[in-house]
């Protein structure tokens, strides 16, 4: 009897998910987005074993859909994040580097995010892990679209709680806080070096929480997963710290795919991977150097790689610029596809809003293009041949096709910065890395890119950028 109860239940529960399944049109979304994760670290883009352990999570999504060898997003944290969540470049929300000098920082009210977005077409909405667009009430992820959120500002912070010199100034320490649409954010702990090793877990689990709550509901999910992993410090998860043998990176990265494969394993789990688009990319290059002390040994000699690309975070280089990027959606998303197109960050919300059937904002200058036609096989070209390069407020140069102006350039976030008179081009097909002045031999490629930043330029006239630290309310100066 008890068999034939327990066959019955689950023959009820499949049933039930087929019925869901049936009414449900619009497809899930899963937005994993990586904290400072080199090109060069999934084994899709020839890392993994190569890097101390292998990325069978990551490669699977690869295998299973897209993968985008030109994948662009902003040269630091908070304007990539930024891009992402507004399909606009982050000079224009205020939000062009990260917010060093504290207080009120981040998105205005104001800005339509992709949540929101998300949120009018019919989508329960969900963030779990690092935000960095706004860490006080009105800021957070709650505000912006999102109907509960747990997570952090930040991860460098860490650092401070095993210095205590901050303690005696009565400065606050870092914290986890979370939070639902329509209600107060709460702290829910500390956000110490201790926990920082921990939160990815949880952030996991959160997730899957999610994904199981809301697969039962007729109405589609959005999952804004924003892991910690990698930026420093880098300190593993008890679980996995000497799990590969090849040191802390090494388990990390084992970590973090893990940490991948349960997410995915959920939505099989639950019935739902056949309508569910899984996004895998990172908000930034890997970090400019490594990171170490007597107070936090693990984290010593840490560091990724950008694969065959010069550079990392905080420069104009392809190494900052260009992170792994798949998209997974069965039957819909060509498998196995390989693609050096051009595609920014800013692009995946007028795509997804096609495909979910939302709106763009169209009283605002607006960056993002549609790739959906791209993206799902319909297409050869990607419907974007360039990006203007921003470090900070300033413009470096202009990426087209495959060639780079840059007018400025820094070797690393703690390197001066040289300007030059004459700009240099860069193939980057033939010199990856952006070693090899070529403007005197190909003037015509930057006779191409010049027209595009004057144009990129213009709009600045109709729709003024935002300044940085802007209050709420905020309304756009009269046309």
């Amino acid at each position: 009897m008890t068999s034939i109860r327990a066959f019955l239940a689950a023959t009820l529960a499949v049933f039930s998910m087929a019925i869901a399944s049936h009414a449900q049109e619009k497809p899930n979304i899963v937005l994993i987005n990586l904290d400072n994760f080199g090109w060069g670290e999934p084994g899709f883009n020839g890392g993994g074993i190569i890097r101390g352990s292998a990325t069978p999570a990551m490669d699977a999504l690869a295998e299973e859909g897209m993968r985008l060898t030109n994948f662009n997003v902003e040269a630091q944290c908070t304007p990539s994040r930024a891009a992402l969540m507004t399909g606009r470049y982050g000079i224009r929300s205020g939000n062009h580097t990260i917010p060093v000098a504290g207080g009120v920082y981040g998105m205005t009210q104001w800005e339509i995010t992709m949540a929101e977005m998300l949120k009018e077409a019919g989508y329960n909405t969900a963030m779990y892990g690092k935000w960095h667009l706004g860490w006080s009430e009105g800021r957070y992820p709650k505000d912006q679209g999102f109907d509960e959120f747990y997570g952090v500002e930040s991860t460098d912070q860490t650092v401070w709680t095993s210095q205590g010199r901050w303690q005696a100034l009565g400065l606050e320490p870092p914290h986890v806080v979370e939070g639902v649409a329509g209600q107060e954010a709460t702290i829910a702990r500390e956000y110490d070096l201790e926990y920082r090793a921990q939160i990815d877990g949880d952030l996991t689990d959160k997730a899957i929480d999610f994904i199981q709550r809301k697969s039962r509901e007729d109405a589609p999910f959005f999952v804004y997963f924003a892991l910690t992993a990698t930026h420093t410090p880098v300190i593993p998860h008890p679980d996995f710290d000497g799990s590969t043998g090849k040191g802390v990176w090494a388990d990390l990265l084992h970590q973090t795919d893990s940490y991948v494969g349960r997410l995915t394993a959920a939505l099989d789990d639950t019935g739902i991977a056949e309508n569910t688009i899984v996004i895998f990319t990172a908000d930034n290059g890997p970090e400019a150097m490594s990171v170490g002390s007597n107070d936090i040994a693990p984290m010593a000699h840490a560091q990724g790689t950008p694969g065959p690309w010069r550079g990392t975070l905080f420069t104009p280089f392809e190494g900052s610029l260009r992170v792994p990027f798949a998209i997974r959606w069965p039957g819909k998303v060509p498998a196995g596809e390989v693609s050096n197109e051009i595609v920014h960050q800013m692009d995946l919300y007028p795509t997804l809003a096609a495909i979910a059937g939302g709106k763009v904002p169209d009283d605002r200058a607006f960056d993002g293009v549609d790739q959906s036609a791209f993206l799902l096989g319909e297409q050869e070209k990607s419907n974007r041949d360039h990006v203007i390069v921003y470090m900070g407020e300033e413009i470096y140069g202009v990426k087209w096709t495959d060639w780079k102006i840059l007018f400025k350039e820094n070797e690393t976030v703690y390197a001066d910065t040289k300007s030059y008179s004459t700009p240099r081009l860069y193939d980057l097909i033939n010199d990856p890395g952006e070693r090899k002045d070529v403007l005197l031999v190909y003037t015509w490629a930057a006779e191409q890119a010049m027209p595009l930043l004057g144009e990129h330029l213009a709009t600045f006239q109709d729709y003024p950028a935002i300044p940085p630290g802007q209050p709420d309310p905020y309304e756009p100066p009269a046309q």
